[in-house]
C-alpha cells in the first residue's frame, strides 16, 4: 500500500537517515531519569537563582520537545513528560559538538533526554542548563499546530495519544480519572467491604434492563452475554456469607451513543448484607462526598454554569411527589390502567405496547417531565415494581418499590435498593420480565434460574447500589460529554 508523505514526513525520514549515518539509533534503548518536571516545581519553586547555583542539584529527564528556539550558540526547548512541561537551556560550548548538532537537527515532536543541572533564567525561570543531550525517539509525524491542535473534535478521540500531547486539559482528565477510582476503593475498602471479581461472559441476561452484546464460545459450544451489570453474582456472593462485597468493572451495553452514553463502560456495585435502602441513600451519599474530598479537596464542583453541592445530606422525593411537583400529575390518586392511559394521552406521552402498565406509565412520566428539573444531588425514591425487577415491595403501597436514582442536573448517577431476597416473588418477577420480552422489551431480563436457586438458600436482608463511574468523572472534572473521560470512546470509522 503506497504512503502519501507531506514535505515534512519527507523530512523527518531525511534526518532519521542522517541519524543513522552518524551511529545514533533513531527509536532508542531505555533511559533512566532522576525527576519528572512536576517533582522539580515542587522542590525548588522557592529557590532564588543564587541558591541553585550554590546547590547545583544534577538533573536526568526525558520528554517530548514542544518548543525549540536557536539562538546561534545557544538555544531552549521545552520538554513534555509526564507532568508537563520544563524549560531546557542548552550551549555550544558546554555540549559536545555532536550533541548540539542534534539539538540544531532535532524536530518538534521528537523524544530525548537531557543531563544536567536545575537553575533559574535572568527571567525567573525554573529550567535545565543541559551538560548532555541524549537523542531516544524520532517522531515522523508533526504534531498540530499549537494554537489549534486537533481542530476536528472527533479526531481527538481517534487520535486520543495526540490529544494528549497537545491537549493539557486531556491529560489532568486522564490523571485525574484513576485518583477516582482508587478513592472509591478507599470508601469501599473503609467501611469493610471486599472487592471481588465476577465474570464479564454471562449465560444469563440480567441486573438490569439494557440490551446485550452476545458472542460464541467455541469450546463449550454455547452463547454468553457480555454482562451488562454486576448485580446477580455479587449477590449470590451476600448468599455465601461474604456478607459485604463491590466490585468495579466494565459493563457492555449494545445501545445508542451520545455525550452520557458509551457502549462500553465502568460502575462500582456494593451489596451489604443487613442493610437497606436508606441505608444505601447514607452509603452514597457518605461515598460520593469523600471522593470528592480526596481528589479535589471540597465538595462544591463547577459544572457547566452551575456550582453542585455533593455534601451530604441530599433532597429525598418520592417519584410520584416529583412528578406532581412537575406537572401537576398525582399518581398516588390513580386506581386504573384506564386512567393512567388516558393521563398519558391528555399530556401527549407515547406508551409502547409493553409499556401499558401503571408502573411503566409514571416511569414515563418522571423522565418525561420531573427528571431535568433535578439539578442539585436528588434521591428519587418508590420506582415501580414494573421496572424494578430485583427490588423489594414497598410495605405501603406495593405498586411501588425499595429503590432510588441519584439525580444530578437531571442525570442518573446511582440505582439502589433494598434487595429482593423472597424467592418466590423473584421468580415471579422474573416472568413477568419474560411476559414483557414477548411483547417487544429487548431489555427485559431472562429467566435466571440459578439466582432463584441461591435465594432459596436464604440471603440475609441486604442493600444494594450501583454508581455510573464515567459520569462521576465526568461531574468531578467538569467535562459535559463521556468521551472526555474514557480514554479510547468507541467511534464511527473514518469516512474515507
Amino acid at each position: 500500500m503506497t504512503q502519501n508523505l507531506t514535505e515534512q514526513e519527507l523530512v523527518r525520514r531525511q534526518k532519521l537517515e542522517s541519524l543513522k549515518e552518524k551511529g545514533i539509533e533513531p527509536f532508542g534503548e531505555a533511559f533512566k531519569t532522576t525527576h519528572h518536571s512536576k517533582e522539580i516545581f515542587d522542590l525548588y519553586k522557592d529557590k532564588t537563582k543564587e541558591e541553585l547555583a550554590e546547590m547545583n542539584v544534577p538533573c536526568i529527564i526525558a520528554g517530548r520537545i514542544m518548543t525549540k528556539r536557536d539562538m546561534g550558540k545557544a538555544g531552549f526547548m521545552h520538554l513534555l513528560d509526564r507532568d508537563g512541561q520544563i524549560q531546557v537551556y542548552l550551549r555550544k560550548d558546554v555540549l559536545s559538538e555532536l550533541d548540539f548538532e542534534l539539538f540544531l537537527e532535532a524536530d518538534l515532536g521528537d523524544i530525548v533526554g537531557i543531563t544536567g543541572s536545575i537553575f533559574r533564567t535572568n527571567h525567573g525561570e525554573l529550567s535545565i542548563k543541559a551538560d548532555h543531550y541524549h537523542h531516544l525517539t524520532k517522531a515522523l509525524r508533526p504534531l498540530p499546530d499549537k494554537f489549534h491542535g486537533l481542530a476536528d473534535v472527533e479526531e481527538r478521540y481517534r487520535r486520543r495519544y495526540v490529544d494528549l500531547i497537545v491537549n493539557e486539559e486531556a491529560r489532568k482528565v486522564a490523571f485525574t480519572r484513576p485518583k477516582i477510582i482508587r478513592a472509591l476503593q478507599h470508601y469501599f475498602d473503609g467501611i469493610g467491604l471486599i472487592e471481588v471479581e465476577t465474570p464479564v461472559l454471562q449465560p444469563i441476561l440480567g441486573g438490569a434492563a439494557a440490551r446485550p452484546f452476545v458472542t460464541h464460545h467455541n469450546t463449550l459450544d454455547m452463547d454468553f452475554y457480555l454482562r451488562i451489570a454486576t448485580e446477580l453474582p455479587l449477590k449470590r456472593l451476600i448468599v455465601g456469607g461474604m456478607e459485604g462485597v463491590y466490585e468495579i468493572g466494565r459493563l457492555f451495553r449494545n445501545e445508542g451513543i451520545s455525550n452520557r452514553h458509551n457502549p462500553e463502560f465502568t460502575t462500582v456495585e456494593a451489596y451489604i448484607a443487613y442493610s437497606d435502602m436508606p441505608g444505601m441513600m447514607s452509603t452514597v451519599e457518605n461515598c460520593i462526598e469523600s471522593v470528592s474530598n480526596e481528589v479535589l479537596n471540597t465538595t462544591d464542583v463547577p459544572w457547566g454554569e452551575n456550582t453542585i453541592s455533593l455534601k451530604g445530606p441530599y433532597k429525598r422525593i418520592h417519584m410520584v411527589d416529583a412528578i406532581r411537583e412537575a406537572c401537576g400529575v398525582d399518581f398516588f390518586k390513580v386506581t386504573s390502567l384506564e386512567e393512567a392511559l388516558e393521563i398519558a394521552k391528555t399530556h401527549h406521552i407515547p406508551v409502547a405496547k409493553h409499556q401499558r402498565s401503571f408502573g411503566h406509565i409514571v416511569n414515563l412520566f418522571f423522565e418525561e417531565t420531573a427528571e431535568k428539573t433535578l439539578i442539585q444531588p436528588t434521591f428519587v425514591y418508590g420506582h415501580p415494581i414494573e421496572i424494578s425487577p430485583l427490588a423489594k415491595k414497598n410495605k405501603q403501597d406495593p405498586r411501588f418499590t425499595d429503590r432510588f436514582e441519584l439525580f444530578i442536573d437531571g442525570r442518573e448517577y446511582a440505582n439502589a435498593f433494598s434487595e429482593l431476597n423472597d424467592p418466590i416473588d423473584q421468580r415471579e418477577r422474573f416472568e413477568a420480565q419474560m411476559k414483557e420480552k414477548d411483547l417487544g422489551n429487548l431489555e427485559a431480563n431472562e429467566m435466571d434460574v440459578d439466582f432463584v436457586e441461591a435465594l432459596e438458600y436464604g440471603m440475609p436482608p441486604t442493600g444494594g447500589l450501583g454508581i455510573g463511574i464515567d459520569r462521576l468523572i465526568m461531574l468531578l472534572t467538569n467535562q459535559q460529554t463521556i468521551r472526555e473521560v474514557i480514554l479510547f470512546p468507541h467511534m464511527r470509522n473514518r469516512e474515507v
